[in-house]
């Protein structure tokens, strides 16, 4: 049985109506009334993200932050362990870091040294990108030079293993960036010249791509990794801030404990052996000349110093073995 309204009750009625269509119509655009005398509809905007299915996110953004700390630490160890190296100060700093398709990486490149490597247990290969002239620039200064780029686009059979030993400096800090998510143990595949023959991916899918910056001296050049997201995408559940903070926070003291010791074992010394000293006045080395003799503070029979960067650690007799000199160490010099 249907309700009947009283004059109050539709008046009240008509009174809200107004009301509601007053505070929305400078905003709602007119609907027109559909056919067959139905009653009209606004809508309110719909908010929405512009997506690109070209260029899917395959990483979430915590995902991403977790990648961007590990790759941040593997610009650090890296500079440490070029440093050292190269006995040299270089510095290298994480710029960007992208998830794009395979195809506008190489796009983005210019003329380069490329590592290709893997990093078992994970499956698959990245490579390390760098440009000629700070290969080059590094390559100076490891073969005695004060490192100077040289223009050219390719490496000579004496260069090439040279590149490679830079590389696996390079690749010891990789390792340890990863090392709070995952042990991994890079190994090199290929050293190439040209992005044409560096095919690790599909043209289509998605990579990360970390660019990096190197300050060498008065120079700045550019590198970059490039990891595909199948190669990470096993262990995609692990990248969490969460986890690497935890995990970092156990790991800390022994991994440096590891590379202090590790960069301590590489460093050059120069050591030399001293035969003895004597004391002249400045005439008299002034008319010094070949076939004169000088009168030494050490005996015939006598140990002679072993010096390790100019201090005395050792001391020994001077012999000879295999038709070289050498010195038979029978003493270590106490610090005190």
């Amino acid at each position: 049985m249907s309700e009947i309204l009283s004059q109050a009750e539709i008046e009240a009625l008509l009174a809200s109506l107004s009301a509601e269509e007053g505070s929305v119509g400078d905003f709602a655009a007119p609907v027109a009334a559909p056919v067959g005398g139905g009653t009209s509809v606004s809508r309110k905007p719909i908010s929405y993200e512009v997506y690109d299915f070209r260029r899917p996110d395959k990483f979430s953004r915590d995902q991403l932050r977790t990648l961007q700390m590990v790759f941040e630490t593997f610009a650090r160890l890296c500079s440490t362990n070029l440093a050292t190296y190269l006995r040299t100060p270089i510095h290298i700093e994480l710029i960007s870091l992208e998830q794009i398709p395979y195809e506008d990486y190489l796009r983005s490149l210019k003329q380069s040294a490329f590592i290709v490597f893997s990093a078992p247990p994970l499956s698959g290969e990245a490579v390390l990108e760098m440009e000629f002239a700070l290969v080059f620039t590094m390559l100076d200064r490891l073969l005695g030079g004060v490192g100077k780029p040289v223009e050219r686009t390719a490496f000579t059979e004496i260069e090439k293993p040279l590149v490679l030993a830079l590389a696996e400096r390079m690749l010891m800090a990789y390792r340890s960036a990863w090392e709070s998510i995952l042990q991994v143990d890079p190994k090199i595949e290929t050293l190439e010249t040209s992005a044409q023959f560096v095919q690790i991916a599909p043209p289509s899918d998605i990579v990360i791509t970390v660019l990096m910056e190197a300050r060498f001296g008065d120079r700045r050049d550019a590198m970059s990794l490039c990891v595909p997201h199948m190669v990470i995408k096993p262990i995609t559940p692990r990248l969490s801030s969460q986890n690497w903070v935890s995990s970092a926070g156990k790991r800390t003291t022994p991994m440096l404990r590891r590379m202090l010791t590790q960069h301590l074992h590489r460093t050059a010394v120069t050591c030399h052996a001293r035969l003895g000293k004597t004391r002249m006045r400045l005439s008299e080395l002034l008319q010094l000349k070949v076939g004169d003799t000088l009168m030494l503070d050490t005996p015939v029979n006598g140990k002679i110093d072993l010096l390790a960067e100019n201090r005395v650690k050792f001391r020994g007799k001077p012999a000879v073995r295999n038709r070289r000199l050498v010195v038979a160490i029978t003493d270590v010099v106490s610090e005190d």
